[in-house]
């Protein structure tokens, strides 16, 4: 026989997975799928942005944190300039990766670092609102409503960045508010995204 408090805690378990089921169905309900997402994304006027990124790392006893801005001039011009703990960029154009660090810079072509192109990729695809792009490195699951929504992002082959197990997006409208990257070994990053900037 079940005891009392077992029965409550089956009924709060139902009642909360039927309202998030019931959020997730009535947000399709209206017409918010994958592609209204997207086009949100995709009509979201770009620029400068800040940011604070967090790396949790099972080998460290705090976290690593850095700031600066992100800058994205689409279709495929992504910059991250770092400006604490130290100065450095990283900027996309097109297929050219550049690294400025201490004065000196150095020129990647994604197309021979597919892992690399894989991550970077997959924030200027979701960033473009992508959709075709996106579903070609990834499965693609969201919910939530307009104001208020969720995207995973699962490699489609593993193989190809094998310490990568998702990323998860969180966002309202067309702006992206949250990136986190999480690993197979349990480490992961986080990149809050603030404000416009001038």
């Amino acid at each position: 026989m079940t005891s009392p408090r077992l029965r409550i805690r089956a009924r709060l378990i139902r009642l909360f997975v039927y309202a998030v089921l019931g959020g997730v169905l009535s947000a399709r309900a209206a017409g918010f799928d994958l592609d209204a997402l997207m086009t949100l994304l995709s009509d979201h006027p770009h620029g400068r942005v800040s940011f604070v990124e967090t790396r949790h790392l099972a080998l460290l006893d705090r976290p690593i944190a850095a700031r600066g801005d992100l800058v994205f001039i689409p279709p495929d011009r992504l910059e991250r300039h770092t400006q604490a703990p130290r100065q450095e960029s990283a900027i996309l154009d097109g297929d050219t990766l550049t690294l400025i660090r201490e004065g000196r810079r150095r020129e990647l072509s994604l197309s021979q670092h597919p892992g690399i192109a894989l991550l970077i990729g997959s924030l200027r695809a979701v960033l473009s609102g992508d959709r075709a792009r996106l579903e070609r490195d990834f499965v693609l699951s969201h919910a939530g409503t307009p104001d208020a929504w969720i995207l995973d992002l699962l490699p489609r082959a593993p193989e190809a960045v094998p310490s990568l197990r998702r990323i998860h997006l969180v966002g309202s409208r067309g702006q992206v508010e949250r990136v986190e990257m999480i690993e197979t070994d349990g480490d992961r990053s986080v990149i809050e995204i603030g404000d416009a900037l001038p």
